[in-house]
């Protein structure tokens, strides 16, 4: 019953999704039918989350980098329980609607990330997961962790032929980010046609080269991308690849496993086809049996329960560790002490001439106690002069028992 019941709510997933782009016509509905598997087994198996507070601090997120195929990431969201109503799925990349044609952030309750040029995404996964270690540095102790999220994604094959994204990924390994668990849409298609007229690479072997754990799985098969899920969060040293090998445009007769279904509505014969062999009314549109919408609309319930739990969590910290809640709280104001820029040098014109690259240090050297500075060198810091005295470099733990800078509290995460 339960892989019935699996395989209805990933049909309607899907179903969702061709009636948005058709009802558009404009869209990218390849992706959700061969990705709907991956989408639904993240959302409705791990995906620690509140829709009906989409902003709580220790959420897992989740980005889909390929934000051609968003038509997935907002039926998730509308079926799961988050402010979108069905309304917003019809009104798939109109004027005034909150389900733009590509996910924006600020925009659509849910959505992590602005995510339209390819990598970008995986850009994105990677900057998540590094700020999850920094705030875990400042905020956790030995006996009460309160940020311990989880960072998961979906990408496509054009994520994964970006710079932006080979470069992300090679940092993400150098710095073992265990919380990465990052799904590959493997389908072998691009709008042009097949990958291989540009794209012949091994992917996996790229990726364990960086020092990534990598699986693979059939991502048509929710319960075989379940398992590789259930192995990517145990692992925790390194961030995880799933290499997702899926069909574009997986359920079209005519269409499937082309370039044809990529970023192009099925029109209303194939649309009617495809339904029926899903299982799906061919005629209704936006249909969602009521079975779907109490199994994957209970993330709301679980959600609020697994958050109140949370919250206990961060109220014991509190009281077992004096002046977390003022740095807590002074940390999520985002708002700047009164004196921050007293503390600024100042430089009059009758002053003797100063090097560019100095001047900003002593500025960074005079602003880096605010919690929310972080910076790079790009392994330039004799040049650039971006290093801070006193403070430490952003890394991979060498040691268990890793000493961390006392400026940022006690762990054995040494992070910064």
């Amino acid at each position: 019953m339960s892989d019935v019941l699996d395989r209805l709510c990933i049909n309607t997933i899907r179903g969702l999704a061709i009636d948005a782009v058709q009802a558009a016509n404009s869209g990218h509905p390849g992706l959700p039918l061969g990705a709907a598997a991956m989408g639904y087994s993240i959302y409705q198996k791990h995906l620690r989350h509140n829709p009906l507070d989409p902003a709580w601090v220790n959420r897992d997120r989740f980005v889909l980098s390929a934000g051609h195929g968003c038509a997935l990431l907002y039926s998730l969201l509308h079926l799961t329980g988050y402010e979108l109503p069905i309304e917003q799925l019809k009104s798939f990349r109109q004027w005034g609607s909150i389900t733009p044609g590509h996910p924006e952030l600020g925009m659509t309750p849910g959505v992590e990330a602005t995510t339209g040029p390819l990598g970008q995404g995986v850009g994105n996964i990677v900057g998540m997961a590094i700020a999850r270690e920094m705030l875990a540095a400042m905020f956790n102790r030995d006996d009460h962790e309160v940020i311990d999220f989880r960072v998961f994604g979906i990408c496509s094959d054009g994520d994964l032929m970006e710079g932006v994204a080979a470069e992300a990924a090679s940092l993400a390994g150098h710095l073992g980010l265990g919380s990465i668990v990052l799904l590959y849409d493997d389908n072998g298609i691009t709008i042009d046609g097949k990958t291989d007229i540009a794209f012949t690479e091994d992917v996996g072997a790229r990726f364990a080269s960086y020092g990534w754990h990598v699986l693979a799985c059939d991502g048509l098969d929710a319960e075989e991308v379940n398992q590789a899920i259930v192995e990517g969060i145990a692992e925790t040293e390194r961030p995880t690849l799933i290499k997702c090998k899926t069909q574009i445009g997986f359920g079209s007769p005519n269409r499937a496993g082309t370039s044809k279904v990529h970023g192009s509505p099925l029109g209303d014969e194939e649309l009617a086809l495809t339904k029926r062999a899903l299982g799906m009314p061919e005629v209704e549109k936006f249909h969602v049996p009521t079975e779907v919408f109490k199994h994957m609309g209970s993330a709301r319930q679980s959600g609020a329960e697994r958050q109140a739990v949370w919250t206990s969590r961060l109220e014991k910290a509190f009281q077992a560790t004096p002046g977390l809640q003022v740095q807590w709280q002074q940390f999520w104001s985002r708002r700047l002490p009164q004196d921050w820029f007293d503390k600024l040098p100042v430089w009059k014109t009758s002053d003797q001439p100063l090097a560019t690259r100095k001047a900003s240090e002593l500025c960074l050297t005079a602003i880096s106690e605010l919690p929310w500075v972080v910076g790079g060198s790009a392994d330039l810091v004799e040049s650039n002069l971006t290093y801070v005295e006193g403070k430490e470099t952003f890394r991979k733990p060498t040691a268990p028992d890793a000493i961390f800078d006392s400026a940022f509290g006690n762990t054995e995460w040494a992070r910064f």
